[in-house]
């Protein structure tokens, strides 16, 4: 897949609408604050955005996030979706995209959206096994799950899906048994959080008995490089890896797996892996290893951690940037630049 940039106007809706507070849940320090955007708001937002994007509006849509859209009081959603739409037609983006939870998208209130232009809705599904989302109180099940997709889907919506992993009872197997069910509904993208805990959070009252260990940094890069792949193979575009980078989450957190550049880590660690399985069919040597400029970072990895693992395995690796090496992956090239001896899409 083409590293294109998923552009938003972000609308934050603190809490909004969530009918029950689930264990991770602490959205005043995911969103920098717990201010209820009004309809100027909205229009302020997108007036600053169309700016800042230009020619590149028509890529970007305004989303509504941080909370469950579609359960928060009506007539304040009708007021924000009537800004949202004037602002897709004022500044040309290309739609609007909402947040919510899978047992808030009924037949009616997904009619209601698709009349205000709405294009893409978001499940926050987190897990697909019943035993983790009662552990972690979210108040659905994963069967709700499939079927608001289903509605979804069967209204003309681009459907998003959301998982956590490291959740409280959460295991690998669970996370990855996830990401399956959540493929076979066939969505259009998806966002892959780790589990940070947060205070005042119910997980931040188990980490504090011991009775909740959330992942290391390590683990989560680990996992998420085997669901990245597992999404992105199945013709997912997967719009986010890891909490955005807000100071207020890194400045708070109390444990777990937050990095401000999350994803750059899972795409560098997937790198590692998939030029190591090469490498190793031809055995140790030196290599010459050609990339597309802009994976070149990735395949250095943080302070040239890739580099020095390829090393310790016997490859000595020499990056090579080239607009011509195939999208995503790399051309390599056995000791002298003479010839190439593989390809790896």
């Amino acid at each position: 897949m083409s590293r294109r940039k998923h552009a938003n106007v972000a609308i934050f809706v603190p809490h909004g609408g969530c009918p029950n507070q689930c264990s991770f849940c602490n959205q005043h320090t995911i969103t920098g604050g717990a201010k209820a955007p009004t309809p100027q708001d909205v229009r302020a937002a997108a007036r600053v955005a169309a700016r800042s994007l230009g020619d590149g509006a028509g890529r970007a849509e305004v989303a509504f996030f941080g909370g469950s859209f579609t359960a928060i009081d009506r007539a304040y959603m009708v007021a924000l979706l009537e800004a949202a739409a004037e602002c897709v037609k004022a500044y040309g983006f290309s739609g609007i995209r909402a947040s919510t939870r899978p047992d808030a998208v009924g037949e009616e209130v997904l009619g209601l959206l698709k009349r205000y232009g709405v294009t893409a809705i978001e499940l926050g599904a987190q897990s697909m096994d019943d035993r983790v989302l009662a552990l972690n109180k979210r108040g659905h099940t994963a069967a709700e799950t499939a079927e608001a997709a289903g509605r979804i889907k069967s209204m003309g919506f681009e459907l998003g899906l959301q998982m956590m992993t490291g959740l409280y009872g959460d295991t690998v197997e669970t996370a990855l048994d996830t990401a399956d069910r959540l493929i076979a509904l066939k969505p259009e993208t998806a966002r892959i959080y780790p589990t940070v805990v947060l205070p005042g959070t119910g997980l931040a009252a188990l980490y504090d008995r011991g009775e909740y260990a959330p992942q290391g940094l390590e683990d989560a890069v680990e996992l998420c490089a085997q669901l990245l792949p597992r999404f992105e193979g199945a013709g997912v575009r997967v719009i986010r890896v890891g909490l955005h980078a807000e100071p207020g989450v890194e400045a708070q957190a109390v444990a777990g797996p937050y990095h401000p550049a999350f994803r750059q880590l899972v795409e560098s660690r997937i790198f590692l892996r998939r030029l190591a399985g090469e490498l190793a069919r031809t055995g140790p040597g030196a290599y010459t290893v050609c990339v597309k400029p802009e994976y070149l970072s990735d395949a250095v990895g943080q302070r040239k951690e890739n580099l020095e693992k390829w090393g310790r395995m016997g490859f000595a690796v020499k990056l090579k940037p080239e607009d011509s090496a195939p999208e995503k992956g790399f051309a390599v090239v056995r000791g002298p630049e003479s010839h190439r001896e593989g390809r790896s899409e």
